[in-house]
């Protein structure tokens, strides 16, 4: 799964989560994402852009590798 490919249509109906590793309660980061689990880059905002590449950072520390969900 390629994450940092801009190829995500703007109207995402999936979502990329990252989940807590360690329990069920507490943060999960949610970005827009295509069906294979592709984010664009460029449709997030700085903010946005933060978060993701600090949810990425975290993964298998204190974040479970993320899903790809549709959007409900």
């Amino acid at each position: 799964m390629d994450l940092l490919s801009p190829a995500a249509p703007t109207t995402a109906t999936y979502e990329l989560r990252f989940a807590p590793a360690h329990s069920q309660a507490g943060c999960c980061y949610a970005f827009p994402c295509d069906a294979a689990g592709h984010v664009s880059l460029d449709g997030l905002s700085e903010r946005e852009l933060a978060k993701y590449l600090f949810a990425r950072a975290l993964v298998g520390r204190d974040l479970r590798a993320p899903q790809v969900v549709a959007r409900a």
